[in-house]
């Protein structure tokens, strides 16, 4: 008998919260939860552009692992809102280590799912181990894919709202469309835009349809942030050459890791998680059945907490 899937741990509050200055006008939000002096993690939320929240937090056992939580910059608590100027990847980087030294740690375990496993793979240093999900390689295919023909042929429906904003005539490239009007001078061009985008993403994450998931990238202000950096990021695919995660992946040799990926995942084919585990076969391999994207879908969920729960030496 298999036995029952694993959930999140109970609601927890942080045990310090604050903002860290950061450099070039940005200030980021942070927040520790767990038992002090525990096991040091550091958790990486997906965008760019996104935003921690209390369920978080509750993808740790709180008696084994002290977690640093923070709002990347421009969005969530972090401050100036939605700002794109000096917010890149390799300053997303940066500031990771700058949280690891206020934090007074050596090395932590690196959690990252979605956009956070691309930053995650980018960071891969001062690591014990690595729990990465959704993997997202940040090449042209995978960007084509999702902004341009791939995803549109299974959701036709919602890629026809995705369009509408967007003359015909500028259609051919999305992503650069939606960046003109994201970085319009009129917030309600913005906005407008924001939503659209937000609304794609979130209606395509999950294998079925999940509103308490979704919702919230319908909200203006979570959206406004969200797309604009997330845009930001994919039109200059990153800061990252054609392929240098995966090329550089034989740096993660002697990292123990996880890899964990839902087989009907939209936004990431499954096919870049593959590849990494291909190139790092030290990491466990999870592809799992019956899910999509979203790390809340049940059977991602229960290998997630197993991974960290391993990683803090707790037996199943």
């Amino acid at each position: 008998m298999s036995s029952p899937l694993r959930t999140l741990y109970p609601e927890i509050e942080p045990y310090a919260s604050g903002h860290l200055d950061v450099g070039d006008g940005h200030s980021i939000y942070w927040e520790r939860v767990g038992t002090p002096g525990a096991k040091p993690a550091v958790f990486l939320h997906g965008g760019p552009g996104g935003t921690i929240s209390p369920n978080h937090r509750r993808l740790f056992d709180p008696s084994l692992y002290d977690v640093m939580l923070f709002d990347q910059r421009g969005c969530g608590r972090s401050t100036p809102h939605a700002e794109i100027e000096a917010n890149t990847t390799w300053h997303l980087v940066a500031d990771i280590e700058r949280l690891r030294e206020f934090a007074g740690v050596g090395k932590w375990l690196v959690f990252g799912g979605s956009w956070g496993s691309t930053l995650a793979l980018a960071y891969a240093e001062r690591v014990t181990e690595l729990v990465v999900r959704g993997i997202y390689t940040l090449t042209k295919a995978e960007l084509d894919w999702y902004y341009q023909f791939g995803v549109s042929e299974m959701f036709p429906e919602k890629w026809e709202r995705f369009v509408a904003p967007i003359p015909p005539e500028e259609r051919h490239e999305m992503m650069r469309a939606y960046h003109r009007r994201l970085t319009s001078e009129d917030r309600a061009t913005r906005l407008a835009a924001a939503r659209a985008w937000s609304i794609w993403e979130g209606e395509t994450i999950t294998l079925l349809p999940e509103p308490a998931t979704s919702t919230p990238f319908e909200e203006d202000e979570f959206a406004h942030a969200f797309a604009r950096i997330e845009n930001h990021f994919f039109v200059n695919t990153g800061w990252l050459e054609e392929g240098q995660l995966l090329r550089d992946a034989h740096k993660l040799h002697g990292i123990p890791g996880v890899i964990v990926h839902g087989r009907y995942d939209m936004p990431c084919p499954a096919k870049y998680a593959w590849q990494l585990h291909k190139a790092w076969p030290q990491a466990e391999f999870h592809l799992i059945e019956g899910a999509g994207h979203a790390y809340s879908e049940p059977g991602i969920l229960d290998r997630l907490i197993r991974a960290t729960d391993k990683c803090a030496g707790k037996a199943e």
